[in-house]
């Protein structure tokens, strides 16, 4: 007997802003949105904010990543590539998500962001895993495997 487990995400849509559902184990079906029919974006990071951090870190099955940092935050633009990359690497697999802290400060506030990049792993909402600094591409993987 196979087994499947679930691979759902939720995704805000780049153009309208609505949350959708996406089966991540069909990323190479495309999806689009179901209001504007925009392409939703896998294989890139995902923005976060206050008014949508919640639903999305709620109803998504699959582990979510998330890089806190600021646009201004040296060792911020030095880890963008890495995690754009890594974004590339986990389509089908994670979801890979980014908070500007200084646009919201409310998910900042909530997860106690004092320096910045920080990246925390969360399965099934709670947080289980947390790394501050730029890091190379192998501790970004060794993060999201870990349990």
């Amino acid at each position: 007997m196979t087994t499947t487990t679930s691979q759902k995400a939720v995704l805000p849509c780049t153009a309208c802003g609505t949350l959708n559902r996406v089966d991540l184990a069909r990323a190479d079906a495309h999806p689009k949105c179901g209001t504007c029919r925009v392409p939703l974006t896998l294989d890139a990071p995902v923005v976060l904010t206050d008014a949508n951090f919640d639903a999305v870190i709620r109803h998504s099955t699959v582990p979510v990543i998330v890089d806190f940092y600021a646009d201004w935050c040296g060792p911020c633009k030095m880890m963008a590539p890495v995690f754009a990359d890594f974004a590339k690497r986990q389509v089908g697999r994670a979801l890979v998500a980014k908070v500007d802290t200084d646009r919201n400060p409310g998910v900042a506030s909530r997860f106690a962001i004092r320096s910045i990049p920080t990246i925390a792993v969360l399965r099934d909402g709670k947080e289980v895993g947390r790394q501050v600094g730029a890091v190379p591409m192998g501790r970004l993987e060794e993060l999201i495997s870990a349990r």
